[in-house]
């Protein structure tokens, strides 16, 4: 995906170029997607108040200064029991291959769980330099972020330890200079007008199948999907795009439809309208509703949306 640099004209590059892979890592609903997109300085990953939204390996591209940062914004890590479950884990893990950083984004106000103990047993041994980001600072008491910062420091080793706000941008700046810093020396992979390796396609998916989680809430669980049946642009600039909305029962259809298909219509013009804005061209949007009670097994789905079939 290409756009306007989010700062405007990119400031003129100082000292050799440097170029580096950050994988961000964390349970689900920590605020790596919300993170990525701050980093960036615009959306490039879905971000809803549900957990485990994230289900592939996005990367978005951030530059500050000489330093072109990928962030791999990965799934949140968590106990697979399904088959997309554990596609979504691979991912996850996938994502921290060859990665010259790990950045581990742990929600400050939820504290270290479980979860948290089990990635940290994980990570703890890998060979990879490791920070730690506590998010949510705006909302968490200080002396829990003190007692955090300690109990991580003894647990994983970082380098460092950030504490920010993604969603306030408080401390994102100094994150963004810091993780630049830590960029080895290297060509720029990707061009500097270029902020997500995602193809349009997919970002259009992501768009739709966004407004069905802030849309529908607990009403629609995570058995649904969104298949792209045609994306074609036009001469006149314009681009066509017909999207299935896969559900696994005739109930959840119905919830998607809504009454006279106003809930359909909603979540068509809204996710249209961020398209157009995200794409800056006219988006034709057209989205149907499929039961399609076994489209977790549908290996070309999990093409389609970057995701590995995994046994």
């Amino acid at each position: 995906m290409t756009a306007p640099h989010p700062e405007g004209s990119i400031p003129e590059r100082r000292g050799p170029e440097r170029c580096g892979l950050v994988a961000v890592v964390g349970a689900p609903n920590a605020g790596k997607s919300t993170l990525v997109n701050a980093l960036v300085g615009q959306k490039v990953a879905i971000v809803s108040p549900k957990a485990q939204t994230t289900r592939v390996r996005l990367m978005g591209l951030a530059i500050h200064e000489n330093s072109q940062i990928l962030l791999v914004d990965t799934p949140g890590i968590f106990e697979a029991r399904r088959r997309l479950d554990r596609a979504m884990v691979a991912a996850a893990w996938g994502g921290t291959t060859d990665a010259d950083l790990i950045a581990l984004v742990i929600d400050a106000k939820t504290g270290i769980k479980a979860k948290i103990d089990a990635l940290i047993d994980t990570l703890k041994d890998r060979r990879e330099p490791k920070i730690v980001i506590l998010n949510k600072v705006d909302v968490t008491p200080k002396e829990k972020l003190l007692e955090l910062a300690v109990k991580l420091q003894d647990a994983l080793a970082p380098e460092t330890i950030f504490m920010i706000s993604a969603s306030t941008g408080d401390g994102v700046a100094d994150l963004k200079a810091a993780l630049a810093a830590r960029m080895p020396e290297g060509p720029w992979h990707f061009p500097e007008d270029q902020v997500s390796d995602a193809t349009d396609r997919m970002l259009a998916a992501e768009v739709t199948r966004e407004q069905l989680y802030l849309q529908l809430h607990a009403e629609l669980p995570y058995a649904s999907a969104i298949e792209t049946e045609k994306y074609e642009e036009r001469k006149d600039g314009s681009v066509v795009i017909h999207q299935q909305i896969l559900v696994g029962r005739d109930t959840q259809r119905a919830i998607v439809l809504g009454k006279g298909g106003a809930r359909l219509k909603e979540i068509g013009s809204r996710a249209r309208a961020e398209l157009v804005e995200l794409l800056g061209r006219k988006v034709h949007l057209f989205l149907h509703v499929k039961v399609k009670p076994d489209w977790e097994e549908d290996r070309s789905l999990y093409r389609d949306i970057g995701l590995d079939w995994v046994d």
